[in-house]
């Protein structure tokens, strides 16, 4: 008999499809960003109006960004508004002031919540919430479907927002 050291779970295979609620919205972004960690994906842009709904304050998706972050990443946010993360989800806003130099965060303040994305993008996998209210969307590895949401993306950030959610707060 040998004794074999435990491995770590295997992360299960990125699916693509459509999904439907909120905790499998959930698990998908978890599942996303572990295995941006795992591949070494150089970009990730999330967007949504207010990421109420992401778990980006658990542990787990911490640990996974940490793993993922390195120089030569690039992160990039877009919000209406970074209000809910501040309050919400306290682990990722220390994680985004120690990794500042590769975050890029841009707020819409004046953007219809529901014409904004709901978008997990990557190079490799995108998730989309087309309908946040229900939390009902696709995912994929499509080139299509990754190039149009990339496109929709890069208009947002280019002329329809501003920098916003600084990782420091300076006072008088």
């Amino acid at each position: 008999m040998t004794d074999a050291a435990p491995s770590a779970p295997a992360l299960p295979d990125l699916p693509s499809g459509r999904f439907s609620g909120r905790d499998a919205f959930m698990q998908l972004v978890r599942n996303g960003l572990a295995t941006a960690a795992r591949d070494g994906w150089t970009e990730i842009v999330v967007s949504d109006a207010n990421f109420h709904d992401w778990p980006l304050g658990e542990l787990a998706v911490i640990e996974s960004l940490q793993q993922w972050a390195r120089s030569g990443r690039r992160f990039t946010m877009l919000a209406c508004t970074f209000d809910e993360v501040i309050r919400r989800h306290a682990r990722f806003v220390r994680w985004r002031g120690t990794w500042d130099h590769i975050i890029t965060c841009r707020r819409s303040p004046s953007a219809d919540p529901l014409d904004l994305p709901s978008v997990l993008w990557s190079p490799a996998w995108v998730l989309h919430r087309i309908d946040p209210l229900h939390c009902v969307g696709v995912s994929g590895f499509e080139p299509d479907r990754r190039v149009l949401l990339r496109e929709s993306l890069n208009e947002w950030l280019r002329s329809k927002s501003s920098p916003g959610f600084p990782s420091t707060t300076l006072g008088l």
